[in-house]
């Protein structure tokens, strides 16, 4: 039997910015205006990062906060059901690089097992946006941000954890976010090219 090949999609372009109040918001904008679909923008910080339910998402420089612009041709009652495969990409990119224990919090978290505490702690939240009609997806936000350099506040530090924090030195983010975009591109064109 013949396997069939997807083919798989790649970032065409990137706006890299040192610090905005959130990924999506400017994704949003730019969105909206026309922006072309596989757009990346990529911030160092984030002031006001957000999460499902306008939950606050702490995004101090050294992590890695990206969010990017999607035009899928997809019936628009299943663009939500991409969380839980943008989460397994990054699960998967962290298990291939550092082969860290990690699972997936349904329906938009990645937590990483930290052995000091015996815990499951929060290292990537996901949040999925899209403007859409009955039939047509107009276009998807897919933002994703990892906790790999950057301090965790003492505020979250029961719940959330950094690469950093597991592996006790400095990651290149570079690295992290090339093996996060290549599990991504897979995931995104199974998702898409699949039936239900």
């Amino acid at each position: 039997m013949l396997e069939t090949q997807i083919p798989v999609q790649t970032v065409e372009k990137v706006i890299g910015l040192e610090v905005v109040d959130s990924t999506n918001n400017v994704a949003k904008e730019l969105a909206e205006q026309g922006e072309a679909a596989n757009t990346m923008v990529l911030a160092c910080r984030q002031t006001s990062g957000r999460g499902r339910f306008e939950r606050s998402f702490s995004a101090e420089e050294g992590g890695v906060y990206f969010t990017l612009i999607l035009r899928p041709r997809v019936y628009p009652s299943r663009n939500q059901s991409f969380s839980i495969k943008a989460a397994q990409a990054v699960s998967e990119a962290l298990n291939a690089l550092f082969h860290i224990k990690t699972k997936i919090k349904e329906p938009n978290d990645v937590l990483a097992w930290e052995p000091n505490s015996r815990s499951w702690k929060k290292i990537c939240g996901i949040l999925i946006e899209a403007s859409a009609s009955e039939t047509k997806t107009d276009w998807m936000l897919v933002g994703i941000g990892i906790n790999v350099n950057n301090k965790i506040p003492a505020s979250l530090k029961d719940s959330a954890v950094s690469l950093k924090q597991l592996l006790g030195q400095d990651i290149m983010k570079e690295v992290v976010l090339e093996e996060v975009l290549e599990h991504f591109w897979r995931r995104y064109a199974e998702w898409e090219s699949s039936v239900c």
